[in-house]
């Protein structure tokens, strides 16, 4: 079977699954909470960030984003057999499981340029006059790389879920991961810290990262992890029975 008719099935799978959709909507809400708690900021900090207090939202937003890479394809191992019905269809499991991954890159791509569109309005207007010092093209680098970002991310749980053939195991792993373990482990692990998935990527919406990682390879790091996890899901679900 082409690849466009296989994509297209996919697609209509993820439009059937409404809490995939809730997934988005909470991304692009949470998100735009946060900046607007921008202007509560102690502008006055040494230190301060302008840009990283507009995208502040991003990285608690980003569990939705995680959680709907993950029930995309989690759903197919639950109960029905619906993994075993789509390899059925499409015998070459490493086409399906392309199919899969672009059908989760694509909203998840839309939904982030989305957030950074309105983590740029809101967050902006709320720190009025401390927004100043953020250029346009900083700006742009911040909402580009949102959209990006967060793609990468549902990449990332869509490759690990699609290994564990759970979405509650990848939840499992990948939340307290990127709220809590890769900020326990940064003081003790210094700059290494900027080389896991999330603080990686996440170097794109500070004004001038201390890192020996700019934004853009930050993401490049970012993308590094998610094609490991992809091409380990691709594995497994060539050499595992469905």
């Amino acid at each position: 079977m082409p690849f466009a008719p296989v994509l297209h099935s996919e697609w209509l799978k993820i439009r059937t699954l409404r809490s995939l959709y809730g997934s988005l909507a909470a991304l692009v809400a949470v998100a735009t909470v946060f900046a607007a708690l921008a202007g509560t900021s102690d502008t006055a900090e040494p230190g301060f960030d302008p840009l990283l207090a507009v995208f502040l939202g991003v990285a608690p937003a980003q569990i939705a984003v995680i959680a709907f890479g993950a029930m995309a394809v989690s759903s197919e191992f639950q109960g029905g057999g619906g993994l075993r019905q789509a390899l059925t269809a499409v015998p070459r499991r490493g086409r399906w499981f392309a199919a899969k991954a672009v059908a989760v890159a694509l909203p998840a791509l839309a939904a982030g340029l989305l957030t950074g569109a309105l983590s740029v309005a809101v967050g902006t207007a709320a720190l009025g006059d401390a927004a100043d010092g953020i250029s346009a093209a900083q700006l742009t680098r911040g909402v580009l790389a949102c959209g990006g970002y967060l793609m990468l991310m549902a990449l990332l749980a869509t490759g690990l879920a699609a290994v564990l053939r759970s979405g509650v195991a990848t939840l499992s792993i990948l939340v307290p991961f990127v709220l809590i373990v890769s900020f326990v482990v940064g003081d003790a692990a210094g700059g290494a810290i900027d080389y896991l998935p999330d603080r990686a990527g996440q170097l794109a919406f500070q004004q001038h990262p201390d890192s020996s990682l700019g934004p853009w390879t930050g993401l490049a790091v970012t993308a590094l992890w998610t094609a490991a996890a992809l091409a380990a899901g691709a594995w497994s679900v060539r050499r595992r029975d469905a």
